[in-house]
């Protein structure tokens, strides 16, 4: 399994509509094959700080997600939405 960890910043203006498509980004997520969990936080202390946290199966669900009409759909929708990079790191389970 690996785990997918990505913190996004986004602009306070751009919060509502940000949310009304990571709304559609998490449903479809979830539904892909490979998928084990996907889920999408807000910092309690900055509120327009965010974090994806989902577990796939392997690679290969990874590279198919990040091929999917619906992730890339995403990333062209919302690239203008973000106040920093994006940052996205990957962790493989050990126990």
């Amino acid at each position: 399994m690996i785990a997918i960890i990505a913190k996004c910043y986004v602009h306070p203006e751009a919060v509502d509509p940000f949310l009304t498509l990571v709304h559609e980004l998490v449903t479809a997520s979830r539904a892909e094959s490979g998928n084990i969990s996907y889920d999408f936080y807000r910092d309690l202390q900055t509120p327009v700080n965010f974090t994806f946290i989902e577990c796939w199966k392997d690679q290969e669900a990874i590279d198919t997600h990040n091929a999917s009409v619906h992730f890339k759909n995403f990333g062209e929708q919302t690239a203008l939405y973000f106040a920093a990079p994006l940052e996205i790191s990957l962790y493989e389970k050990l126990l």
